[in-house]
């Protein structure tokens, strides 16, 4: 994960691309950010799934930024984040669709054997165990609650 990342960002130096550049080098800081916190908490440095976490919440963050210039009527600025947030999305995987998620969380319901809304943590854990990065567990939260009432 960290080579592609590392690869795209020479490719965008090379090609003069400053937002594809100045994007990579936020995800590449991001990353530099958790391997010092790690090494203070004696931690090993991030791998490919803590990389993962890391631009499911640059994505986040740049979402919620985009709505909130789209509010204050900053339309470039919305749309720069956009931008950013489909550099991002290129190195994470492929995010399931409505019916994929429905899907998915019916069948860890069935394995975790949940009856009831208490039972939702352990689905939540579940899902977020077998699909790290490749669904919005915000809208699984959703899904699972409502065919657990």
């Amino acid at each position: 994960m960290r080579t592609a990342i590392a690869e795209a960002l020479k490719a965008s130096l090379k090609a003069q691309d400053k937002r594809r550049t100045s994007t990579l080098r936020l995800i590449n800081a991001a990353i530099q950010d958790r391997d010092i916190a790690n090494r203070g908490n004696g931690k090993d440095p991030v791998n490919s799934e803590e990389i993962l976490q890391i631009l499911a919440k640059m994505v986040k963050q740049r979402e919620e930024s985009a709505a909130a210039f789209e509010q204050g009527n900053r339309l470039e600025l919305a749309e720069q984040e956009r931008q950013e947030i489909e550099i991002i999305r290129e190195f994470m995987p492929k995010q399931l669709g409505e019916d994929e998620t429905r899907n998915a969380v019916r069948a860890v319901i069935a394995e975790v054997g949940a009856e009831g809304l208490r039972d939702m943590g352990r689905c939540m854990n579940a899902l977020k165990e077998k699909f790290p990065g490749k669904m919005d567990f915000g809208k699984a939260s959703g899904i699972v609650k409502s065919m657990l009432q």
